[in-house]
């Protein structure tokens, strides 16, 4: 009866200590379990609240961008400085008029250098149809083909309307080339352009190029290697006419060296004649004079003794 009471006791025992633990540990799962969640719900409000706070700005850069004039000076802005980076302050013209007597400025001219030391400029000039590209962009959302249709005919009425301008504004030969450049800030509007064949119908109907950013960039890069070419080739110009006109005095003073060198040998031989053949002849006159000492001829010639 002992034994079975102390083992009931012990078994109590366990029992609470096992219980205890148990909610302890379940309390300290429990607790680390809430404090995991209010981290994870603390760090999706904080997302939230940058996601509000980026479309508050996409908003306000699609506020800025609705502008047309804001739009022409972001293009403006990308243009200067892809041609800053690549070429030279003296290489191009920034709002200059490329036709004599037009007030029409375009935003920048690269300039192509005559031997004469005159240019000829190409026109290059920013635009930016963002309203077009981005209903182009919706009907691609939308699913319909119709509304894609008619929002690609509506860009490529677009890009037509500036080519024709570009065209009529800046474009005279031969103060200009016979073509100019429109330039189209976004890569996805001028990979448009080029889905929709506008890259031959502009060039065709207006002789203007199309070029986005990394083209720019390739063809300002291709005029630099021109540039570089046509000094390279000025510069060896130079260096031959100089070489002609050292050969030809060279051949001057071969000449003249040979002329020297007559006149040397012809003085030589008078020289020759004079010391060689008038001392043999003066030998023979003065054979049968006696020969006095040295004493005596100096004081006959009147030679002071040194």
């Amino acid at each position: 009866m002992q034994i079975r009471e102390d083992n009931s006791k012990k078994l109590d025992e366990m029992r609470r200590t096992v219980d205890e633990k148990l909610q302890k540990t379940l309390e300290e799962k429990m607790n680390e379990s809430f404090r995991l969640v209010s981290e994870r719900l603390e760090q999706v409000y904080k997302g939230l609240g940058e996601m509000q706070n980026l479309a508050s700005g996409v908003g306000d850069l699609k506020k800025v961008l609705s502008n047309v004039k804001t739009r022409g000076i972001l293009g403006e802005l990308q243009l200067g400085s892809i041609l800053k980076e690549i070429l030279s302050p003296q290489q191009y013209e920034e709002n200059i008029a490329t036709v004599p007597g037009s007030k029409n400025v375009v935003e920048f001219a690269v300039k192509f250098p005559h031997e004469n030391g005159g240019f000829t400029y190409l026109p290059i000039d920013s635009k930016f149809p963002l309203d077009a590209y981005t209903d182009l962009q919706s009907a691609y959302d939308s699913g319909d083909a119709q509304a894609v249709k008619a929002a690609a005919a509506a860009l490529c009425t677009r890009l037509k309307q500036f080519a024709k301008e570009v065209h009529e504004k800046y474009v005279l030969c031969p103060y200009t080339t016979e073509f100019a450049i429109i330039f189209l800030p976004v890569e996805g509007l001028y990979a448009e352009a080029v889905n929709r064949g506008m890259v031959e119908i502009l060039q065709r109907e207006y002789k203007i190029n199309i070029a986005g950013p990394s083209t720019m960039a390739a063809i300002l890069n291709s005029l630099q290697m021109g540039f570089k070419t046509l000094a390279i080739e000025k510069r060896s110009a130079e260096v031959w006419t100089l070489l002609g006109a050292v050969k030809k005095e060279f051949d001057t003073f071969g000449t003249v060296l040979n002329s020297a060198q007559k006149k040397l040998e012809q003085a030589n031989s008078e020289l020759d004649k004079l010391v060689g053949v008038r001392t043999r002849a003066i030998e023979r006159k003065l054979k049968s004079v006696e020969t006095l000492d040295d004493g005596t001829s100096r004081q006959i010639l009147e030679i002071d003794e040194e």
